[in-house]
């Protein structure tokens, strides 16, 4: 299963096209990394199930691993996401 990087609707002007900003990685920089890191270990469980299944890997401990990573990686991004929607919650709840 690959995962797709979530696009950007609405840009502010130069702030989101640049990797860094002011000599710091930008957010959208550092969520596309994680994705992508996510994605590769997505791929990488899927790819050593595929050559377990066809006899390339004979130890069933480094599919295991592989799989348990990928899981491991996917429950952190999700309780990533989770706590930033909580966030974003509760700063629209302020009073002004």
């Amino acid at each position: 299963m690959k995962v797709m990087p979530v696009a950007i609707p609405l840009q502010a002007p130069d702030m989101l096209a640049k990797e860094t900003y002011a000599g710091k990685e930008s957010f959208a920089g550092v969520l596309n990394k994680a994705v992508d890191k996510l994605n590769q270990a997505e791929l990488k469980a899927d790819e050593a199930v595929q050559k377990f299944l066809v006899g390339e890997i004979q130890d069933l401990h480094q599919v295991t691993i592989a799989m348990q990573e990928a899981k491991l990686t996917m429950q952190l991004a999700v309780e990533v996401r989770n706590k930033i929607v909580e966030a974003y919650q509760e700063i629209s709840r302020m009073q002004l």
